[in-house]
């Protein structure tokens, strides 16, 4: 390992280099320095250039830090992630056509390290079938790109979809403390990633591995079991003592786990409003002992709900970048967590998802059709991706979609334990056809998952192709509050139930008790 400057780092970095930089959302164990530097040199030198760009995680603030800071003509031809709403700027060069990109399954990125380091031709997964991603919707395609990176595949007489391997020329990763020998340990960030399997797939394309650390410690002093990437992995190392946990947070210990929240830690309950009312319907959909996934949004909610009822180690929450256990963080710093069992490597948590380990997950919609089928990673306007979206719902074995009915314009009270709608959306959320399909309804029968689509007054349910309508808020109409608003006419229960009334009340619902007696 070579100690340098970030910007000898930079310049290390060949002109048409495919380079993967690890890290997560607004600043999880990511190498912003590099991010600055590459961005500075490549405005006063104009190289490196014409670059792969590759993240498994959307990287940014969601305005001008991270990816967007990379949004500049010439600097990368192509780019490949999971989700670019973190990226605005990035986004608008991809429509402008001057970057190809490609929107694949977070897991399916994180997994796709593997195989390269493993020198295998790609992964072959069942996630993404009859979606978005699928060769024979969109193959992942965003603005220019024209090359197929997705086939499907036949093996044991079933369908799979196989995305091809490509060798890395740089990684690019994090850790907390770095000896003089390269090893590298991360027991101060809030996530791992995949920063080893980055390492490997780098080397073992003849690649090169950088290294940010924040802090240099002598050889051979750091605990043998703390160092996640040894250092014959790393060739370049360069120091950030300014480095920050997240974006938001210098640092933690909450969320790198070496201290404990007390059970007066969580901060203070969320307000009562539509966002509570929703994430409290889905968190009754939730059962004693349940291995969960909260999406982000609405369902990133349901962690300080599970707080406030007393809950929250009655649940195993867990978040897809590797936390496993105890209270995700909801908002911008979504990724992290505390409290937590333990935090693992984020392809192995894609690898118990996508077999089906998880009981039960809480995900956000932006739409939904008449077949059940939801897209959230489609807007007008503005480029987005789907995340892990694709991984979590594949084969878990209940969903809930949670959303507002309607957007634009709807303002909705809550009062006296009954929903008000004081003004209605102009623009339904519930549609014919999605724009894209980001979960296939047709996939989900064919799965046996048990599905339900969660909103401020109704509640619906798929079930051989159709979407049924089974619960509504109290004193509302079924057609002219529901029905009406909706680009398709779903089926009506017989059997048509109140939504509970106690995720409109301002006291907790008593969810400790109720978990006790089903326990």
């Amino acid at each position: 390992m070579k100690l340098v400057t970030a910007a000898d780092a930079v310049r290390a970095v060949p002109n048409g280099a495919t380079v993967i930089i690890g890290g997560s959302g607004a600043g999880h164990a990511l190498p912003q320095l590099f991010i600055d530097t590459l961005a500075d040199v490549y405005r006063s030198e104009s190289a490196p250039n014409d670059l792969t760009t590759v993240r498994v995680v959307g990287i940014g603030d969601f305005a001008d830090r991270g990816f967007s800071q990379l949004a500049l003509p010439g600097l990368m031809r192509r780019t490949i992630g999971s989700n670019i709403g973190n990226e605005p700027r990035l986004g608008t060069l991809i429509e402008n056509g001057e970057v190809e990109a490609y929107s694949f399954p977070q897991g399916v990125l994180s997994q796709l390290c593997r195989e390269i380091a493993a020198g295998r031709p790609g992964l072959i997964t069942s996630v993404g079938l009859d979606t978005y991603v699928d060769p024979r919707h969109t193959g992942g395609k965003q603005g220019s790109a024209t090359e197929d990176l997705v086939e499907v595949v036949e093996l044991a007489g079933e369908e799979w979809l196989f995305y091809r391997a490509f060798p890395i020329d740089v990684a690019v990763i994090r850790g907390s403390v770095i000896d003089e020998d390269g090893n590298l340990t991360m027991d101060d960030e809030a996530v791992k990633g995949e920063m080893l399997a980055m390492a490997m797939a780098a080397r073992n394309s003849g690649g090169i591995v950088i290294a940010q650390a924040k802090s240099l410690a002598a050889a051979k002093s750091l605990p043998a079991r703390s160092v996640v990437v040894p250092g014959a992995l790393i060739d370049l190392a360069y120091l950030d003592p300014d480095q920050t946990q997240t974006y938001a947070t210098v640092h933690s210990p909450y969320y790198s786990g070496a201290l404990r929240r007390t059970n007066t830690g969580g901060g203070n309950p969320p307000p009562l409003d539509i966002r509570k009312v929703i994430a409290r319907r889905s968190l009754l959909e939730f059962r004693p002992g349940d291995i969960c996934n909260l999406g982000f949004g609405i369902s990133q909610m349901i962690g300080a709900i599970a707080w406030e009822e007393g809950i929250e180690d009655r649940l195993v929450l867990t978040v897809e970048q590797g936390i496993f256990g105890g209270v995700p963080v909801a908002g911008n710093e979504g990724g992290a967590g505390f409290n937590y069992q333990a935090m693992i490597d984020q392809p192995s948590m894609f690898d118990f998802y996508d077999g089906g380990g998880l009981d039960i997950a809480s995900l956000s919609f932006a739409q939904i059709d008449a077949r059940g089928n939801v897209n959230v990673h489609k807007f007008p306007g503005r480029l987005r991706g789907p995340g892990g979206f694709p991984n979590i719902s594949s084969r878990t074995g209940r969903i809930c979609f949670v959303g507002s009915l309607t957007t634009s314009g709807l303002r909705v009270g809550v009062a006296d334990g009954r929903l008000h709608i004081e003004a209605e959306g102009s623009l339904s959320k519930f549609v014919e056809s999605v724009d894209e399909v980001s979960f296939s309804g047709a996939m989900a029968n064919r799965r046996g998952q048990h599905v339900r689509y969660i909103t401020e007054r109704a509640v619906f349910e798929l079930g051989d192709g159709h979407v049924t309508l089974i619960e509504i808020a109290e004193g509302l109409d079924p057609e002219a509050d529901v029905i009406a608003h909706m680009g398709f006419i779903p089926e009506v229960s017989d059997n048509l139930a109140t939504i509970d009334r106690r995720v409109f009340t301002d006291e907790a619902m008593g969810l400790a008790d109720e978990f006790r007696r089903k326990q």
